[in-house]
């Protein structure tokens, strides 16, 4: 059969310069959530459906002595494993692993089991972000700064982290085992619920609200203190990227996470006004070794964030055009400010794709140009420190070295 012709769309006339405008528009009436989620590099999607053989897989991955672990911590329900499960799968079923990593996913809505009854529409949004495939740092700091521009258009203000981590999987070994021999050595201290949970998962003490238990975790020992020296380093970078973000945090050290899964940082977002009275805003875990339980050969490096609010922004039919501009950075004073120049551009109105997940220049430069993109931005160690950026025309090699604050306007005029 001969190649079908497609026929090129009619280009727009500007009645003031009488150039050709075309703009491709890839998503159509999408509501501001998900418009923020693509300008920080997300890719709307249907969220998996939890099966009931992931569910089933969940169960026997799972230690014996954690299962049942999500009735006690209402907060961790919103991140079960057969949840993330349900995430392995989806990932490995599309071949995900064969393309560029990390793959970003924005789901508009929860991922729920196939057997759960339909819900009456509710002003209740139930959000998730997904970063598969990247084990940097900066993917904590991708996803708490846009879970923080969703809110902040919602209209939440005066918004703060909290967060903690519990390091790699050793980390947790130890620091289990040194926590189950505190509360043990306090058990006639416990009220009689506590010591029942201390058979359970020794974890879940510390997220009890009882004060008797509250006055005795005050005391016990901190999952910080137990780090590796590559832990420490990945926490201390995540808190250097809330720094030089200017986002108020503070460590919580009784977020510990779910031990069937949790690994590195858990982090929540809250109104500190209201936080002893109302659930999170958002809480946020990473996650790993679940691949490997499955049955594949390697581990699935992953983080998600899950956002539970009341929608106050109606704003909806927004169209999203498809970006002209890639973002590359090199360097971790590059990453530091790369999300500033993101959000700069977002409140601008002018898209861009990046992956700044990704350290090095030719693969990044790769994917701009299989993508076709006609200009770039880069920022390397030299244009951190000086607070520019270069812009490179695609097509003939060209570039103009321009300031961080100039950059809008420069774009605009391309």
């Amino acid at each position: 059969m001969p190649p079908t012709t497609l026929k090129k769309p009619k280009s727009k006339q500007s009645s003031k310069t009488g150039t050709k405008k075309l703009e491709t528009c890839l998503h159509k009436n999408i509501d501001l959530p998900a418009e923020i989620a693509l300008y920080y590099g997300f890719t709307l999607c249907e969220p998996p459906v939890i099966t009931k053989d992931d569910s089933r897989k969940a169960r026997s991955i799972t230690e014996p002595e954690l299962r049942g672990r999500e009735s006690i911590d209402e907060t961790l329900k919103r991140f079960s494993l057969e949840e993330k499960v349900a995430l392995v799968r989806m990932y490995h079923e599309k071949k995900l692993e064969n393309g560029p990593q990390p793959v970003m996913f924005y789901f508009g809505k929860p991922i729920e089991s196939e057997d759960t009854p339909r819900k009456p529409i509710s002003k209740e949004r139930s959000i998730s972000l997904e970063v598969m495939g990247a084990d940097k740092s900066i993917a904590e700091a991708l996803l708490i700064k846009t879970a923080l521009e969703i809110l902040k258009e919602e209209g939440f203000e005066n918004l703060s982290v909290y967060l903690n981590s519990v390091g790699d999987r050793d980390t947790v070994t130890r620091f289990s085992r040194e926590l189950t021999a505190y509360y043990r050595k306090n058990i006639e201290e416990l009220p009689a619920h506590c010591r029942a949970l201390l058979k359970k998962d020794v974890f879940g003490l510390l997220a009890c609200k009882n004060e008797k238990c509250r006055i005795i975790k005050d005391s016990a020992p901190k999952s910080i203190n137990f780090l590796s020296e590559d832990s420490r380093g990945h926490f201390k970078e995540v808190l250097e990227y809330l720094e030089f973000l200017e986002i108020p945090y503070e460590i919580d050290h009784f977020l510990v996470g779910n031990r069937a899964f949790s690994c590195q940082t858990i982090f929540e977002i809250h109104d500190p006004a209201s936080r002893d009275k109302c659930e999170p805003l958002a809480i946020g875990v990473r996650y790993a070794n679940i691949a490997r339980k499955l049955g594949f050969k390697r581990d699935l490096p992953g983080i998600g964030i899950h956002l539970s609010f009341k929608a106050r922004n109606e704003q909806k039919n927004i169209k999203f055009l498809k970006p002209k501009i890639y973002f590359i950075q090199l360097g971790f004073d590059a990453k530091l400010k790369s999300l500033k120049i993101i959000e700069i551009l977002r409140k601008e109105k002018i898209p861009m794709y990046q992956a700044i997940s990704r350290d090095r220049l030719i693969s990044q430069l790769g994917l701009a140009e299989s993508m076709k993109i006609p200009y770039t931005i880069i920022m390397g160690q030299k244009e951190a420190i000086e607070n520019t950026v270069i812009v490179r025309d695609m097509e003939n090699r060209s570039q103009d070295t321009v300031k961080i604050e100039d950059l809008p306007k420069y774009l605009k005029k391309l």
